[in-house]
């Protein structure tokens, strides 16, 4: 019987597409070099911010502590230990501003509460919702010292708010002569002259916002203030924990123009802050290291503040 012949098999070659094993180790070595340059390519970008914050900003920090344990006036650069500290806790006017802070800190939500809701405003387009951006973020090119002038002619014993007053039967306030009233009148001023940067970073939250989100709630037949208590503020967490501590912070030492325009820290002391005192330690009395000792202690309450406020609010972010 005839046989037929079994074809030869020939070995099958590669496509030219399929990478060889030695291939595939050259380009594993090529990625591993692309990830080493990708994993210290963010070192890289943010090596001179890291570099101008530890020059123009630690360095100075850790001078001033230093310069707090010394002394002034005849023990000029000597260590006196904790002296300063000690005679910045005996003072009444450092204390009186210390009792500010903690007032300052009470009137934090109301702080963050105008910006946040006029924002909301502004998102949901209230009829003219263009302009009040405008206008909300005006005084907030204003200078302090302008503000200050303005405020003074306006809130006078016999100013354009106490006539306001006496128009609709309320007797006259003394806005800047009353101990018991004159921090509430500066902080006022304050919130109305700075909410305008507080709103913008608001805004640029919502940017960010799921608006399905909020249109789903409304069909579901939710009020606004459910709308902003369980849609908005979950949705808007870090924002306002970024908004909480750089109102905090700019309260604590940006009303120097305010405090030394409106009232020059009286009457009786009742409108001194810690940067306030500061600057008449080391300005009027030629008092340095018991300035550095007030900077020190400003830094450290700003830095507990700001702290527990993130963890505040991060705890209440979980329980929504």
């Amino acid at each position: 019987m005839p046989t037929t012949a079994t074809p030869l098999r020939t070995p099958v070659r590669a496509r030219s597409g399929t990478p060889t094993p030695r291939r595939r180790v050259r380009s594993g070595r090529g990625a591993a070099g692309t990830s080493r340059s990708e994993r210290l390519a963010p070192y890289l970008l943010v090596a001179p911010a890291v570099l101008i914050i530890g020059v123009f900003r630690l360095y100075p920090l850790a001078l001033g502590v230093n310069f707090s344990f010394t002394g002034d006036g005849e023990r000029n650069g000597q260590a006196v230990g904790l002296d300063n500290y000690t005679v910045l806790f005996d003072d009444p006017l450092f204390i009186a501003s210390m009792r500010n802070v903690g007032l300052l800190v009470l009137l934090l939500p109301v702080a963050v509460a105008i910006p946040g809701l006029l924002a909301t405003f502004i998102y949901l387009r209230v009829p003219g919702h263009r302009v009040y951006r405008s206008v909300y973020f005006f005084p907030a090119v204003l200078s302090p010292v302008i503000i200050g002038a303005i405020f003074n002619l306006l809130l006078a014993f016999d100013g354009p708010a106490n006539a306001l007053l006496g128009a609709v039967g309320l007797g006259p306030v003394d806005w800047l002569g009353d101990p018991d009233v004159a921090m509430y009148a500066v902080v006022g001023v304050h919130i109305w002259a700075t909410f305008g940067m507080a709103l913008v970073v608001f805004l640029a939250g919502f940017a960010t916002l799921d608006a399905s989100l909020i249109d789903a709630a409304r069909v579901d037949g939710a009020s606004l203030p459910k709308v902003v208590r369980h849609v908005i503020v979950p949705g808007l967490s870090r924002t306002i924990q970024f908004v909480v501590v750089t109102t905090m912070i700019g309260m604590l030492t940006s009303m120097f123009g305010l405090l030394y325009v409106m009232t020059g820290g009286g009457p009786e002391g009742s409108t001194y802050l810690p940067e306030y005192y500061i600057w008449f330690q080391q300005g009027q009395m030629g008092r340095p290291a018991l300035a550095s000792a007030a900077s020190t202690v400003l830094f450290g309450v700003m830095l507990v503040v700001g702290l527990a406020q993130i963890a505040v609010l991060r705890r209440a972010g979980r329980e929504d």
